[in-house]
């Protein structure tokens, strides 16, 4: 059996250094999206210091992604959640901003929420990587 990966990057999200947005396997039909970061699609970071613009803009970002290879949210098969801080006040509030968003869905399944030092860009105070899996 030929198994065959794509890898894309979809308009509406910011350049990378790289890495793809989204990967689908067809074997399968799993998504998995690169670590979705508060940044516009021009790669500047949105909301410094304004920890509720970030998850917004993550939100965004994610939906596109998803969207890119046609999956929804109640797709998503895994997710894995990363907040600069170890406060459980600011992790709780980054949950709650996520599961009552457009991307909520996305959270009632296997999910992972982690307090970092520091995340990939200057500024950047929350990360959120998905695995989806595909219709057919």
């Amino acid at each position: 059996m030929s198994e065959t990966i794509t890898r894309l990057s979809p308009e509406g999200l910011h350049p990378t250094p790289g890495y793809s947005h989204v990967t689908v396997v067809e074997a399968g039909r799993l998504a998995f999206l690169a670590g979705q970061c508060p940044l516009d699609r021009s790669g500047a970071l949105v909301g410094a210091d304004d920890l509720d613009a970030q998850v917004d803009q993550v939100v965004a970002n994610a939906l596109t992604a998803l969207d890119a290879v046609g999956a929804r949210p109640e797709r998503v098969v895994r997710s894995v959640i990363y907040v600069v801080g170890d406060e459980t006040e600011t992790l709780g509030a980054v949950w709650r901003r996520l599961t009552g968003s457009a991307l909520g869905a996305a959270f009632t399944t296997a999910s992972t929420l982690l307090g970092v030092t520091r995340l990939g860009f200057t500024g950047q105070l929350v990360e959120v990587d998905l695995t989806a899996a595909l219709d057919g």
